[in-house]
């Protein structure tokens, strides 16, 4: 008697019983076009109400939403691509969402066919919100049809969430798949304050030279969560790099906070550790990339600007500046009117102008340095939208504001990164105006989590407010 066929049956059987039914919001897959494969081994459903609204997307000027429309609905399409009518209305496999043998489905309800129903609640569709409540009444309608089964509600719409879950529904959440931290306290900060003495707990070390460098190798089990390019120090003298990390051991360069605080980049000093810190990230021909995080103020914008002067017009590193910005104007259009790019940038670039004063504050005719330097350093001002589909070579590249930027769009723009060119990316994760990212979801904290293990790629924190005694306050109180 074979006894492993019977067990089989009834693990798969089992399977099939407790399978989630999850039924996604259409900015679920405007956020992720993707989305329908993250489920597992789930059923998803997606409301002919959500094709509806994709379709209209798709046609938009906003270029970045109708384009992850249209992959959302490719993505779609490749599923029910040879599906009969019926088989799209029950559930079809969905391709690479197989656990334990067990696929993924994937269905289309007819939302359209809905009517009231005294036994289901049942929202009106016939005002502002129309398309919203016809979500949520899907939902409502599993639930009423399978009580024993778990029904969940996916969307981003906070308002949605309360709502549904207002109407009956005892299950909606936010879709976490792009999640890569339970708490924004813990992001990468890229450095690590030890306190007392940090050879005190370090038990063995070893010597070695590189070059014209000395590195202290110390087993990885003595410095389990340190990654590369991350800087350590003490509150004694001790001050150290994270120069690279293998299998058994981390090596560090030992450096000395002195001379951090006397790297000047374009006339500019550091005011702050955190601020030397990231002037020596900017300055490592080692890092492709640097992520600067921080609150308004703490003088992101200025590093990276100082640094790209000088490499360019000093070290003669670079051939260009490029500048881009997120603001929700730029996500979408720059408009029709007569003007350059860089005409029509202009207001959403005001911050670099500013940054260029207080760079050349001092000289005798500010606006015509500006002007020189602007010519020299051969700025150019980008709109994010039309740095997709080109290189940029010989380039250093700052994208200001990218905490409102989706995981997608982050990746767009960073794989526009050409040979011998750097990129530096700055944000506030305090100041997100993206009313469908949170701290949490942002693309600038996914990038953060997920290079910080890259050898070329470098995080820094820049703490402290340096533009006033009010902004500090504004800052932290208001």
């Amino acid at each position: 008697m074979d006894s492993g066929s019977p067990l089989r049956v009834e693990k798969t059987t089992l399977k099939a019983v407790i399978k989630k039914t999850y039924v996604l919001d259409t900015n679920v897959l405007l956020h992720d076009p993707t989305a329908v494969t993250a489920f597992n081994e789930h059923h998803v459903v997606i409301p002919m109400t959500v094709l509806e609204e994709l379709d209209h997307i798709k046609d938009r000027h906003e270029k970045t939403v109708s384009r992850e429309a249209r992959i959302a609905i490719q993505m779609i399409d490749k599923v029910v691509d040879t599906a009969s009518p019926q088989e799209i209305q029950s559930g079809v496999p969905i391709p690479g969402s197989n656990r334990e043998g067990v696929p993924g489905t994937l269905a289309i309800y007819p939302d359209q066919l809905l009517s009231d129903d005294s036994d289901v609640p049942y929202l009106d569709v016939t005002q502002d919100q129309a398309n919203d409540n016809r979500i949520i009444n899907v939902a409502l309608r599993l639930q009423a049809e399978n009580p024993a089964a778990f029904v969940c509600l996916v969307t981003k719409d906070i308002n949605m969430r309360i709502k549904a879950k207002g109407s009956g529904l005892m299950h909606v959440e936010d879709y976490r798949r792009d999640r890569v931290l339970d708490d924004i306290d813990l992001l990468a900060r890229g450095y690590e304050h030890i306190e007392g003495d940090f050879w005190s707990d370090i038990s063995e070390v070893d010597t070695l030279r590189e070059g014209d460098c000395t590195l202290h190798r110390i087993p990885r089990r003595s410095l389990p969560n340190v990654y590369p390019n991350m800087f350590l120090y003490d509150d004694q003298a001790f001050m150290a790099f994270v120069k690279r990390i293998d299998g058994d051991y981390v090596y560090l360069h030992c450096d000395s906070r002195d001379k951090l605080m006397h790297r000047r980049f374009w006339g500019l000093a550091p005011r702050n550790l955190e601020q030397a810190m990231a002037m020596a990230l900017l300055e490592n021909d080692n890092v492709d990339m640097t992520v600067m995080t921080g609150p308004a103020g703490s003088g992101k914008t200025l590093l990276a600007l100082a640094y790209g002067l000088h490499a360019i017009l000093e070290q003669k590193r670079f051939s260009k500046l490029i500048v881009a910005r997120s603001t929700p104007p730029i996500a979408e259009d720059i408009g029709f009117l007569p003007g350059t790019e860089e005409e029509k940038m202009a207001p959403w670039l005001a911050a670099f102008d500013d940054n260029l004063e207080i760079l050349h504050g001092t000289d005798e005719s500010c606006h015509g340095s500006i002007a020189y330097v602007k010519e020299r350093a051969n700025i150019q001002f980008k709109s994010l939208n039309f740095m997709r589909g080109r290189s940029f070579n010989n380039a250093y590249i700052i994208i200001d504001e990218a905490q409102g930027l989706s995981q997608f769009q982050l990746k767009s723009v960073i794989s526009r990164v050409g040979a011998d060119s750097k990129i530096v990316v700055l944000g506030n994760l305090a100041q997100i105006d993206n009313k469908y990212i949170s701290p949490l979801t942002s693309g600038l904290t996914y990038l953060v989590e997920k290079t910080k293990a890259y050898p070329h790629a470098g995080i820094m924190h820049v703490n402290g407010i340096v533009r006033s005694r009010l902004a500090a306050f504004a800052e932290e109180q208001l």
